[in-house]
């Protein structure tokens, strides 16, 4: 009977124990839920209920974090630009104009021909219908074929012999060089006439008759690519 007693005895201290760490739990839990405030009591029966005074534990504002800018080096660039210089070359007013296609009058002959101004040619090149070679008084002439209208617009063909004064080498991108016989005529453009080397040939395949060559333009005339027959017919009366 002691023995039951006593066995009852701590049973109920053991109770008690659990009872007070339940307890001990309960109030650590608060503590951590509320923490730096004292936990509430418990409402008594009857009563009601409060709000427990703790406030819930929040996540710290995120705080903005500002990096350095980064350091900026100004270098400085310096650009060189090229500035176009517009030159202006005076002309002498004792020089003529010419566009791209001059009227030439060739002597001995009394031709005028629609010629081409060719500043890349150094000398001035008429193309005949034929070339006859000879000798006379033993010098070396030659016979040229060419072709004059008439006031009726008819084609008359006009024969002049002339001594060959020299031979040159042409040549040609696309064809075979030619040796071309050098005579001397005088040309006459606007109110300039020059005696001037020309070199003749019978090649065929083109309609220009006549190239006229800086050795008629220089120091005599200036070229205007963008025109054409600016002298008009040439003034024979006017000839050197």
């Amino acid at each position: 009977m002691l023995m039951g007693l006593e066995v009852i005895v701590r049973m109920q201290k053991f109770s008690l124990l659990w009872l007070l760490v339940a307890v001990q739990l309960l109030a650590g839990c608060q503590s951590v839920l509320y923490p730096g405030k004292e936990r509430t009591q418990p409402a008594s029966v009857g009563t009601q209920q409060t709000e427990p005074q703790g406030e819930l534990v929040q996540c710290p504002e995120p705080v903005e974090v500002i990096c350095a800018e980064p350091e900026v080096r100004v270098v400085e660039k310096v650009i060189e630009r090229s500035v176009e210089k517009v030159v202006e070359v005076p002309v002498a007013k004792d020089k003529l104009v010419l566009g791209a296609v001059e009227q030439v009058s060739v002597e001995p002959s009394g031709l005028v021909i629609e010629s081409i101004v060719d500043t890349g040619s150094p000398t001035s090149t008429l193309r005949a219908q034929a070339l006859t070679r000879f000798e006379r008084d033993g010098e070396d002439w030659i016979r040229i074929q060419l072709t004059r209208a008439d006031g009726d617009g008819k084609a008359r063909p006009v024969s002049v012999e002339l001594p060959v004064k020299r031979h040159i080498r042409a040549t040609r991108l696309g064809f075979p060089s030619q040796r071309r016989p050098v005579v001397e005529m005088n040309l006459t453009v606007g109110s300039i006439t020059h005696m001037v080397e020309v070199s003749l040939t019978d090649e065929g395949g083109t309609d220009v008759l006549m190239l006229l060559g800086r050795n008629f333009l220089k120091d005599a005339a200036v070229v205007d690519v963008s025109r054409r027959n600016v002298q008009g017919p040439p003034q024979i009366s006017g000839g050197k």
